[in-house]
């Protein structure tokens, strides 16, 4: 099969498309035909950081069908299509078949494409986990979201006008527009307005690859406001881990986000994105053999909603 492998010498981006072996489904293992996957932080990241998967193959969001399965896979039949979130399973996204316990995937439903099924998992529950878990947002709460308009971002903004939030989004002056029309209830241009200085009004901050202070951060807030950073730079996520616990003494609790993927929450958000709640903001789609070019842009940090890739089958 094709699929893109990291190679440390030899190219200057360490990726490069190459044939390997197919894989074969272990006892509670699927095989999936992957149809899309999608693109996030934590590929390029692991890759800085030196954390390889063990098949040198990177990507966590697919979406395809299911072509062999395990003699003790209970869950899924050959032809079923399915979505799953590999970040927790050794990733192997970027490739024309993975293989990976069943408890990674959830069905597809049917009017979802393969596209926006791929563009789902790890931003959608990456959101999820970050307003519901750690961020405990209620019900007419304030909420102010930087960084709205990249895949955590939308999902985010969606998932929160669901839960019945009251929505005040941050973004620069070419999203705005993509931002009001997800459902924000107020847009601000962080390159008019440094919305830091706004008074402490909200009962949760999340940041999404946020570049400020934590204590700009912390003014934000109300007596027992909330604030979950997702992502950002190393130094930025190393201040959240060293610093937070010392800004939560009191009534406000700063933390920065990571967590184990669930499958009945990525079912959740199948059946959310199903019932329309959710759309999958998908910016551009790029062939397996430019994956390459595909990370380059992720990387400068601008992208609108998700990048899907798609695998060639004969």
């Amino acid at each position: 099969m094709k699929a893109i492998v990291y190679q440390k010498r030899g190219t200057p981006e360490k990726l490069i498309l190459k044939e390997v072996e197919k894989p074969v489904p272990g006892d509670h293992e699927i095989l999936v035909k992957i149809h899309a996957t999608s693109l996030n932080a934590a590929d390029y990241r692991s890759m800085q950081m030196g954390l390889i998967p063990k098949r040198k193959i990177f990507g966590a969001d697919v979406a395809g069908i299911v072509e062999a399965v395990g003699p003790k896979v209970t869950l899924f039949n050959d032809g079923d299509a399915v979505m799953g979130d590999l970040s927790n399973a050794g990733f192997g996204g970027l490739a024309q078949y993975v293989t990976a316990d069943e408890k990674v995937f959830v069905h597809k439903p049917e009017n979802i494409s393969f596209d926006a099924a791929a563009a789902l998992p790890l931003a959608g529950l990456t959101a999820l986990v970050g307003l519901r878990d750690r961020g405990k947002l209620q019900k007419g709460e304030e909420f102010l979201l930087v960084g709205s308009a990249g895949g955590v971002g939308t999902y985010a903004l969606q998932l929160a006008k669901f839960f019945g939030a009251r929505v005040t989004a941050v973004c620069s002056t070419h999203n705005v527009e993509q931002t009001l029309k997800l459902g924000a209830d107020e847009v601000i241009d962080y390159n008019t307005t440094d919305f830091t200085t706004l008074p402490g009004c909200y009962d949760l901050v999340l940041a999404v690859n946020g570049n400020r202070s934590l204590r700009s951060y912390y003014k934000m807030l109300k007596p027992g406001g909330r604030y979950v950073m997702v992502g950002g730079s190393f130094r930025q996520i190393f201040q959240a881990l060293l610093l937070g616990w010392l800004y939560s003494f009191g009534s406000r609790k700063m933390t920065a986000l990571s967590f184990k993927p669930l499958r009945d929450d990525l079912r959740f958000l199948a059946q959310l994105m199903h019932e329309g709640y959710l759309q999958a903001v998908i910016e551009k789609h790029y062939p397996l053999d430019e994956t390459v070019a595909a990370f380059k842009y992720l990387r400068q940090g601008h992208a609108r909603g998700k990048v899907v890739i798609h695998l060639p089958h004969e």
